[in-house]
């Protein structure tokens, strides 16, 4: 019954990215991306020559980020292998196709038996590591029969998921097919003592906390463009926001003049950077800066119009502002402003953020609910200076703290020799 059930909410997710491919751009990348995709890893099998092959699995670019740190670190101690990334998101593919630490990334075809028997048959993977979430019962039961390790990285689970419900047979039997299972805190641990599934599981942290502090000790130059903006002012950097965050600091930046304000929109669309730039006053666009960045000091607010530039900008920021927190998916990437020591604040939708609660928790993030709230914070943090030094030293130490994911999971394929003839 349960894998009956499965089928039929595969029919519908397929059924509704293929209706929704009429008039929404992500499901038509979602469907055209997929298409050709047997010619694609045929065409690579025949060129890689390497005998062990690594299978990497991300719903999407957070998850790319999350296991990150371990395909660089596989690469670095076992560098002969090759590297294949699969995404099911189109906003991680698009994004990361042309990622130069992988030798192949493709989109996940859908799982069906016919599907994956031929990915699998093709791909010929070594181990596969599948990144904190995205459970797809075909992929990883036939993983199991073939006897191919399976890691799941990064792992955290709720006690709303299907594997703690009535219904979860099916979920439960997925959770088998892993060979070990890396958790990233107590309570998945406990959750899976529950239903009997911790025999596997190794609390190991997130690896995104690797992947951050080596975003932030990378020496990089400082960006002219960001450095003429800045010129020797506080600036409040906010990023991956939405509209409804943007409205919250509207009346913020167009008042206070004497404080620079970076703002890096989740959606880069040219109707939105529009709408942006006729709300805020004195804003202008880093790239029409590429161009001239001659007064670039004499803005006030800049909008950045692209992808890729937001976890290096977060430490040129005196506050940092993380948007997502008014929307039901909830707030973005807080370790990234949070390993450069920066105070954090963000919305009230953050609580199934294990990192985001542990930030609140140690002093180093602030949750607010409304413009006012907001203002009152970023006074608060740029006068008090004794307040200001303490919540930074809070989030650094927070992030480095939790640092060491990476290597535990590198321990463990060496010791079980996954990746040794």
């Amino acid at each position: 019954m349960s894998l009956l059930l499965y089928n039929i909410s595969l029919f519908f997710i397929h059924a509704g990215i293929s209706i929704a491919f009429l008039w929404n751009p992500k499901a038509r990348q979602w469907i055209t991306g997929r298409k050709d995709w047997k010619q694609k890893i045929q065409n690579w099998n025949s060129l890689q020559h390497s005998e062990q092959t690594v299978w990497m699995h991300c719903a999407s670019l957070g998850e790319f980020e999350q296991g990150r740190p371990v395909l660089e670190a596989i690469k670095k101690r076992f560098p002969s292998c090759k590297i294949l990334i699969s995404f099911f998101s189109p906003s991680g593919y698009e994004i990361r196709k042309n990622y130069d630490g992988a030798d192949l990334v493709v989109y996940l075809p859908l799982d069906s038996k016919a599907n994956v028997e031929f990915f699998i048959k093709t791909v010929k993977p070594d181990l596969v590591i599948w990144v904190k979430y995205e459970y797809w019962f075909y992929y990883l039961h036939e993983l199991k029969a073939q006897q191919i390790p399976v890691l799941l990285i990064s792992a955290i689970f709720r006690n709303s998921q299907p594997f703690f419900k009535w219904y979860g047979a099916i979920w439960k039997e997925m959770l088998l097919c892993f060979e070990k299972m890396f958790i990233q805190n107590r309570e998945s641990l406990v959750l899976l003592q529950k239903i009997g599934q911790d025999d596997k599981a190794v609390l190991a942290g997130d690896t995104r906390f690797d992947r951050v502090i080596t975003i932030a000790e990378k020496i990089q130059p400082i960006d002219p463009i960001i450095e003429k903006f800045i010129a020797g002012s506080k600036v409040i950097i906010a990023g991956s926001t939405w509209p409804d965050d943007e409205k919250l600091i509207l009346h913020y930046a167009n008042v206070n003049q004497d404080v620079k304000i970076i703002l890096a929109p989740h959606e880069i669309g040219s109707f939105h950077l529009q709408e942006i730039k006729s709300s805020f006053k004195n804003s202008v666009y880093y790239s029409s800066l590429k161009e001239d960045n001659s007064d670039a000091n004499t803005y006030h607010i800049l909008i950045i119009d692209n992808i890729g530039m937001l976890s290096q900008l977060y430490r040129h920021a005196t506050i940092t502002y993380i948007g997502g927190g008014f929307g039901e998916s909830g707030i973005h990437n807080t370790l990234e402003a949070a390993v450069f020591g920066k105070p954090v604040i963000f919305g009230p939708e953050y609580e199934k953020f294990v990192e985001a609660v542990g930030l609140v928790n140690c002093g180093a993030a602030f949750s607010i609910t409304n413009a006012l709230e907001l203002e009152e914070c970023f006074e608060e943090l740029l006068h008090d200076e004794r307040l200001y030094e303490k919540t930074c030293a809070a989030a650094r130490n927070y992030v480095y703290h939790k640092k060491g994911a990476t290597e535990i999971i590198l321990h463990y394929i060496a010791e079980k020799r996954l990746l040794t003839n």
